[in-house]
């Protein structure tokens, strides 16, 4: 990005360090801060047949919630890292300029949005 764009990059750049500091946190007190997820799933008591099915639930969403926090803070750390290498802002795909709106509402977005389409439609 140019120099023009330095006051929007900052707060891009603010927003996504105070989210990810949030989403640390929020993933320090899940876990109590000593015990991963898996770990937590692993405690759960299925040998009662009647609990079975609650245990595998949480278990599943635990592992999920583990998923979800993690691609999370890794899309977090890739824009960062984008920012560092001047390249934030522009699309990955296909080296347009992010539309400022979109940034605005999704700073992680690696794409722009016809290239996101396709993404999604690919997967």
């Amino acid at each position: 990005m140019t120099s023009s764009h330095t006051p929007s990059l900052n707060a891009h750049r603010e927003r996504l360090l105070q989210e990810r500091a949030q989403l640390l946190r929020r993933i320090a007190q899940e876990r109590g801060g000593l015990v991963s997820r898996a770990d937590m799933a692993a405690e759960h008591d299925v040998r009662s047949w009647d609990d079975r099915a609650q245990a595998i639930s949480e278990r599943d969403d635990e592992f999920a919630m583990n998923e979800h926090e993690t691609a999370e803070l890794g899309d977090i750390e890739a824009a960062l890292e984008r920012m560092d290498a001047g390249t934030y802002g522009q699309c990955t795909d296909c080296g347009v300029r992010i539309a400022p709106a979109r940034l605005n509402a999704y700073p992680t977005a690696k794409r722009c949005i016809d290239c996101q389409t396709v993404a999604e439609h690919h997967r």
